[in-house]
């Protein structure tokens, strides 16, 4: 008698094992050198909710494998491999944004599933122009000077180590190249509602945000946070309400 094999584990996904059934899925793409990890852990405060936090190859646990910096490329691999399961939601911060609203037009034009809602945090509307320095050739120093202001700053175990840095800086770099190689190709809306978040002290202006109503024919609703750009570390309940069904 042959034991059967277990389902192979999906590389994209990351998530807690249940051992019930959940009522609803959340997907969350992290922001530009984000980990997944962060987003799985808000499952403790989504009752009934299933998250998994979607992991880009390059970083985390595939760190092994090439980063992509090509949206097209992203969003092929990632539909190759992954069958969302309904009912859900996707929900991106930053540049994670950018990708699940790309995954949610590409679902669209596959005639796939869509998400009940595309949830969308602390990034400009996709078709806006975009100013700023190419960051993914910028040396080390620079880079670490650029996330420490930006992102709040690189945690002090980390920067005091040759190796975590050697693994950290690379998925950044990918990811600032993965934005500074993205164009946006016209598009009809999204029959998909869209949730639109941002923190009041954030430099994404309210009118980024507003921006988004372009790209859904359906229900758009805008929430602001106290806070800046990771806004949800401050008040993650205050965020989980907005997310809740």
């Amino acid at each position: 008698m042959t034991t059967p094999s277990r389902p192979r584990r999906n590389p994209w996904l990351n998530g807690r094992p249940r051992t019930t059934a959940p009522e609803r899925h959340l997907y969350c793409f992290p922001h530009s050198g984000g980990l997944p990890g962060e987003y799985v852990r808000w499952e403790q405060h989504l009752s009934g909710t299933q998250v998994y936090g979607v992991c880009l190859p390059g970083r985390g646990s595939r760190t092994a494998e090439p980063a992509l910096t090509d949206m097209d490329a992203v969003v092929h691999a990632l539909l190759a491999e992954t069958r969302f399961a309904a009912p859900y939601d996707l929900f991106g911060h930053s540049l994670g944004a950018l990708v699940a609203y790309e995954t949610t037009r590409e679902l669209a034009a596959r005639g796939l599933p869509l998400p009940e809602r595309l949830i969308v945090s602390a990034f400009p509307a996709p078709h806006l122009p975009r100013q700023g320095a190419r960051l993914s050739g910028l040396p080390d120093e620079e880079l670490i000077a650029v996330l420490n202001e930006r992102y709040g700053g690189i945690p002090p175990q980390i920067a005091a180590d040759p190796d975590l840095l050697a693994v950290l800086l690379p998925a950044f770099r990918a990811d600032f190249a993965l934005l500074e190689n993205y164009r946006y190709r016209e598009a009809g809306p999204l029959p998909v509602p869209l949730v639109v978040l941002g923190g009041e002290a954030d430099s994404i202006t309210p009118d980024q945000l507003d921006a988004w109503h372009r790209h859904s024919t359906a229900p758009v609703r805008r929430h602001a946070f106290a806070g800046g750009h990771f806004y949800f570390r401050d008040d993650l309940a205050a965020v989980a309400a907005v997310l809740a069904p």
